[in-house]
């Protein structure tokens, strides 16, 4: 369970909060003026956080690409090539 502390008190109690996150997996929302700012978490969490970024991107990319080749199913190899060359003219 998360907890919450303002950045002054994490000042006074920085070797326990650390200890709480680091022993006890225990992550902390740090806020300033009663508003949340940042967040205090342990580093095997942070490593599945990127992990799970890692494979939204990734499961993005797929979507993209599978819709593209649903959209490039349609074309026919002819147009496909004369697109290309005319692209490749206009770059002369």
């Amino acid at each position: 369970m998360q907890k919450i502390i303002g950045v002054t008190e994490l000042q006074r109690h920085f070797r326990s909060v650390f200890e709480e996150v680091t022993q006890e997996d225990t992550p902390y929302i740090l806020t300033r003026g009663s508003r949340p700012e940042a967040a205090i978490i342990s580093y095997e969490a942070f490593l599945r956080f990127q992990r799970l970024q890692e494979e939204e991107v990734l499961y993005r990319f797929d979507q993209l690409v599978t819709r593209l080749a649903e959209q490039n199913a349609q074309l026919d190899e002819t147009e496909l090539e004369a697109d290309v060359s005319a692209a490749i003219n206009e770059l002369d």
